[in-house]
């Protein structure tokens, strides 16, 4: 795998977001989720709608078994998450067993490359110069998550690291720069 980089510029991710909306409402769901659980693209795509929906209500947690581990690991679904699902599925008739991002030519989910083209294509058309890939939806969660105060022991379990200066290189910190921290606790 080639090594991308996360979306550091919140105002990108903005005009990224413009762009999948008028383009696909299932795109910008992808891309949306993916930053805002740090899901991998794997997992993503493995999604079907009765895993975020039940009941008629969105679910709180998504709760999914990892793939390295075998362990139940549980992902907090937003607000921005559970707009863009909401938004989406109004869009057509769904069943719980239907694919989340499912491809609109047959049954099955999108593509890996069809994802990858979704998000490179997007990032080069707001002027994003780095390497960008699916795995940058990960990176941009994680990078965006320790900017706002997240501790780097909960992001190293999450990426399963063994070290924080492991999981600051992967999400292209450099230990030694001095960027203030979010910790915003909004009581």
């Amino acid at each position: 795998m080639e090594y991308v980089d996360p979306i550091k510029d919140v105002r990108k991710i903005t005009a990224i977001k413009r762009i999948l909306k008028k383009q696909s409402l299932r795109d910008l769901l992808l891309f949306v989720f993916g930053i805002n659980t740090g899901l991998r693209v794997s997992e993503l795509l493995s999604l079907r709608v009765g895993d975020i929906w039940e009941d008629g209500k969105f679910k709180e947690f998504l709760y999914i078994k990892d793939a390295k581990t075998a362990e139940e690991r549980a992902f907090y679904l937003n607000q921005n998450v559970r707009d863009a699902a909401k938004h989406y599925l109004e869009t057509f008739d769904f069943s719980a067993d239907d694919y989340l991002f499912k491809s609109k030519k047959n049954q099955q989910p999108i593509s890996r490359q069809q994802a990858y083209r979704i998000i490179n294509c997007a990032a080069k058309e707001v002027g994003i110069e780095g390497k960008i890939g699916t795995h940058t939806l990960r990176k941009t969660f994680g990078y965006h998550a320790y900017r706002k105060g997240i501790a780097i022991s909960i992001l190293m379990n999450i990426y399963h690291h063994h070290s924080p200066g492991e999981t600051l290189r992967y999400l292209g910190i450099d230990k030694n720069e001095s960027l203030p921290v979010k910790v915003d606790v909004n009581l």
